[in-house]
């Protein structure tokens, strides 16, 4: 596919698409309904339902069984664990194995022209992002994860939840899949927002950041003090009357989903003329600029509410200059009266 058709490449070879980021339709104004009509699929199709699908493998399938899980053991959560690093590693390894090791696209729609292999650093283990991000990936957020999720089942197994069923609570259950994706959006934006503060940034989420140009093993490459409160999200379906597919569906949808943001690319091109939407630029620019598009791509746009939204355009880095210029001299001032 030729990418120059749908954005533009500067001198250092870093794409940028033609169209900025934008909110999702519901958001845009003037409202067009046809507009919100044509977004609904593409909201439900591939990624959410491909998480809503692994949720139903996880709970249908592949759990132990619920009365081994009313009690913490070392062997379902060594069970639980190996069964989500071996679902990550193939879900990751597939992008990355195409995309950064074979490179099958080269760097066409790929934001950063630059293959972090490419480019050894000291900021990283062993000098290298991937093995970096692979092992903190691997060896420290989906174990976080995977107490997370073994937490999760012991409340549901001991009915320290409410577990509604299906058959009879099909419509409120529905509903909590469907809004969850938009929950995430306020959740993350609030936990984002709390550890980009210096001391918080400093010990936990810059260990995140060092991945300016993201991989998809950077999706889960955090701090414990990031990973574990990250991974809690599914833990508010213990607040209310819920199912374990709708937990499991927040817990993948953060889990794998986490690979949206880092993917790197644009689009990835399945065939000469099909490629999948990445939905990755939207938090490309938050790694790129470090303090814009601290919550999701806009399903709620906090960043507009609280002025932090950039979408990619030369307006948008001047809004993003003037506002480090105002926290600069706010700075000055509090530092001239102290």
């Amino acid at each position: 596919m030729d990418d120059l058709k749908y954005g533009h490449r500067d001198k250092r070879g870093n794409w940028t698409p033609h169209k900025p980021a934008q909110p999702a339709p519901i958001w845009q104004r003037p409202f067009s309904l046809i507009k919100v009509l044509n977004w609904v699929p593409k909201y439900l199709w591939p990624w959410n339902a491909f998480h809503l699908f692994t949720a139903l493998l996880w709970v249908l399938v592949l759990l132990p069984s619920w009365e081994s899980l009313a009690s913490f053991s070392f062997s379902n959560y060594a069970y639980l664990y190996i069964l989500n690093a071996i679902g990550m590693f193939v879900f990751l390894g597939s992008f990355e194995f195409a995309y950064y090791i074979k490179r099958k696209q080269e760097n066409r729609f790929k934001y950063n022209g630059k293959f972090p292999a490419d480019y050894p650093s000291d900021v990283f283990w062993f000098k290298s992002q991937n093995i970096d991000n692979f092992l903190r990936s691997f060896f420290v957020t989906i174990p976080l994860w995977t107490l997370v999720e073994v937490f999760m089942l012991w409340a549901y197994a001991n009915s320290w939840a409410v577990w509604l069923p299906w058959t009879t609570h099909w419509l409120w259950l529905s509903f909590v899949i469907l809004i969850s994706p938009a929950v995430h959006e306020v959740y993350f934006f609030l936990l984002h927002r709390l550890i980009h503060i210096p001391m918080l940034y400093k010990y936990i989420h810059s260990v995140h950041h060092n991945s300016i140009n993201p991989s998809p093993w950077s999706s889960l490459s955090m701090h414990p003090g990031e990973g574990l409160p990250y991974m809690a999200e599914a833990l508010l379906h213990l607040l209310i009357p819920s199912n374990p597919v709708c937990a499991y569906f927040t817990l993948h949808s953060i889990g794998f989903g986490a690979v949206n943001g880092h993917l790197g690319f644009e689009k990835l091109e399945l065939s000469q003329n099909t490629a999948l939407e990445s939905h990755a630029y939207f938090h490309y620019l938050h790694h790129k600029y470090f303090d814009v598009n601290f919550g999701g791509d806009g399903v709620v746009p906090l960043d507009k509410l609280f002025g932090t939204w950039h979408d990619g355009t030369k307006e948008a880095d001047e809004l993003m200059k003037a506002r480090f210029r105002r926290k600069k001299e706010q700075m000055q001032i509090k530092h001239k009266s102290n």
